[in-house]
């Protein structure tokens, strides 16, 4: 018997509708709450690695995940010259194994959407446009109140809502998330011809100008700049903004500019970082994801971190038979230092280029890779 019959997962993401299928899949009785009326609704693109893949194989949704998205084993080094002229073509490490790509990228929404439907699929109970208001738990479960004022008890609630976890606050857990001191430009739009793998241009009046393809017809580019307070622009200066910035950019990038043409695909937010002490969990109630760690997406394994957080801890609760302190310390144990290393990793990334530092980035990589190819 598994250890829990019966859980809450709240958030729709990554971590929380892989949680949410893994444990529906072993019969576990699981309602996910998600307070955005549509889980599809927002974002543009995502870089997966190799180990992301994985684990989107382990949910059952590979087939569907390799239709919609754009693989590729080779990340482009150009240089912000008149030519965008290529400097490097480095192999990506096939971190998910040799038989899955070394990266793919594909549109959050869609990807969002694939995962809601595998949910539903293996019986998942998915309630939008709510979340819970109250946590109350004793030794046996929690009790929950949601926001509209239906209640529910449950072995254990899975907090999987985001950077700014409603979750996190409920359980009086105190986790500073701070500026990286970077911010960055996002655009969807379509694919040129030119694009098939993520090209990385350093130098120019930004950090990074990049994109990565996300299928046949569409892709996501990017620009990182100084984190600015861009809140007071309207959408068209948004855009004229991020065009802008692309004119020190070129090859590729001359006809990605031209097709920026549409305001609300653009959006700018700035890099944050937080990573919570060990154990994730209070009682009952454990936080996944970016509720417990987030970093900028210097080496693109945030969409990973959710993923291995959700097997693992769907692996212990059906595996083992009782809830005990036991489980929760070997949960910690499988996660926190793994996950630290990244995070340490993604920031020291972020800082080499605020600082203008030359680091070590191939030997860091590499001590990535060689951890992310064994699985979590």
């Amino acid at each position: 018997m598994p250890a829990v019959n019966s859980v809450l997962v709240v958030g729709g993401g990554l971590a929380g509708a892989a949680t949410a299928i893994h444990l529906a899949r072993a019969g576990v009785a699981v309602d996910l709450v998600e307070i955005k009326p549509d889980v599809a609704a927002l974002g543009s693109g995502i870089t997966l690695q190799g180990n992301a893949l994985r684990e989107l194989r382990s949910l059952g949704v590979w087939d569907q995940v390799q239709a919609a998205g754009y693989a590729f084993d080779v990340t482009g080094i150009r240089a912000p010259d008149p030519h965008g002229t290529v400097v490097a073509e480095v192999p990506d490490a096939k971190t998910g194994g040799p038989d899955l790509p070394a990266a793919m990228g594909m549109p959050r929404p869609e990807l969002a959407r694939i995962l809601a439907d595998r949910a539903t699929e293996v019986g998942v109970k998915i309630r939008l446009g709510t979340t819970h208001s109250d946590l109350r738990q004793d030794e046996h479960g929690v009790d929950v109140t949601f926001s509209d004022h239906s209640t529910g008890r449950y072995d254990v609630v899975v907090g999987a809502d985001g950077i700014r976890s409603w979750t996190r606050r409920a359980l009086g857990v105190n986790l500073e998330t701070t500026s990286v001191g970077m911010g960055i430009w996002r655009a969807f739009g379509p694919r040129p011809e030119a694009v098939t793998r993520t090209d990385l241009y350093y130098g120019g009046p930004s950090y990074i100008a990049g994109y990565c393809p996300t299928g046949e017809d569409s892709l996501y580019a990017y620009i990182v700049e100084a984190a600015q307070d861009r809140s007071a622009l309207t959408p068209d200066e948004q855009l004229a903004v991020m065009k802008e910035l692309s004119q020190a950019y070129h090859g590729p990038w001359d006809e990605i500019r031209e097709s920026l043409t549409d305001p609300s695909r653009v959006n700018y937010t700035w890099f944050e970082t937080h990573l919570l002490d060990e154990p994730w969990n209070r009682g009952r109630v454990v936080l996944i994801g970016d509720a417990a760690h987030t970093c900028p997406p210097t080496i693109a394994q945030g969409g990973a971190m959710a993923l291995e957080d959700a097997v693992v801890l769907a692996e212990l609760l059906v595996e083992r038979d009782v809830l005990d302190q036991d489980l929760w310390d070997t949960f910690a144990a499988r996660r926190f230092e793994r996950v630290r290393t990244v995070v340490d990793a993604s920031n020291a990334l972020a800082r080499w280029q605020l600082d203008h530092v030359q680091g070590d980035i191939p030997s860091l990589m590499r001590s990535i890779a060689q951890l992310t190819s064994q699985p979590a």
